[in-house]
């Protein structure tokens, strides 16, 4: 696979995360939702930290977190063309643009959305407020909208610890970049052997010699 084509992965998830986004941050007020099935919802969340909404604390843990994040990326945007160069299986190459891309498409939120528009609590947000953004640079919040809760009500009495409680399946909201860095890892996971199988150089086979006589 060629490094034209992984590019070309990277703009499209690229393009189709922060196109939803900024539609979502410019047309919602934080906590709103679509209900589009009963099982699939479209939710105005934002999140502060890493996954799952957790968070380094301290006053500088965001700038640590984007840091981080930034620091990571040029390793994995390595990590792709070294595959490349290397002929490494298709798998590998899609499977680690697709992290790079979600890995910068949360970035990009990171470091500028706090700049780039202005709170959303209550009010839809704009896109260049005359009276600056919600934040500064490097701490900006990630925009999260999809969210899938396939089940929802009380957990029987009978189980332990959960019983009787309410519970919902499955209850995190996530966004096309964090739906991209989970594909890529999965391929990984699912498809390990082939991913990362060596190429072997197909040797020529020569005709056998007939001496003339």
């Amino acid at each position: 696979m060629s490094l034209k084509k992984a590019i070309g992965i990277i703009v499209l998830i690229l393009l189709i995360d922060q196109i939803s986004k900024i539609y979502i941050k410019t047309h919602f007020v934080l906590g709103e939702d679509v209900v589009v099935f009963n099982w699939f919802k479209i939710l105005f969340v934002e999140n502060e930290g890493m996954a799952w909404g957790t968070k380094i604390p301290g006053d500088y843990g965001k700038i640590i977190l984007t840091g981080f994040r930034i620091c990571i990326l040029p390793l994995i945007g390595y990590w792709l063309y070294d595959s490349v160069r290397k002929h490494a299986s298709r798998i590998l190459i899609v499977a680690v643009a697709l992290i790079f891309a979600g890995a910068f498409g949360n970035i990009i939120d990171s470091i500028f959305y706090g700049v780039i528009f202005n709170g959303s609590e209550g009010e839809v947000a704009t896109f260049l407020p005359e009276a600056g953004g919600y934040g500064t640079w490097f701490h900006g919040k990630v925009v999260d909208m999809l969210y899938f809760p396939m089940w929802e009500g009380y957990l029987p009495e009978w189980l332990p610890i959960w019983g009787g409680k309410y519970f919902t399946f499955f209850n995190a909201v996530f966004n096309i970049a964090d739906t991209a860095i989970s594909v890529g890892v999965g391929l990984l996971l699912v498809f390990n052997k082939r991913a990362f199988a060596k190429d072997t150089p197909k040797q020529e086979i020569e005709e056998p010699k007939t001496e003339e006589l």
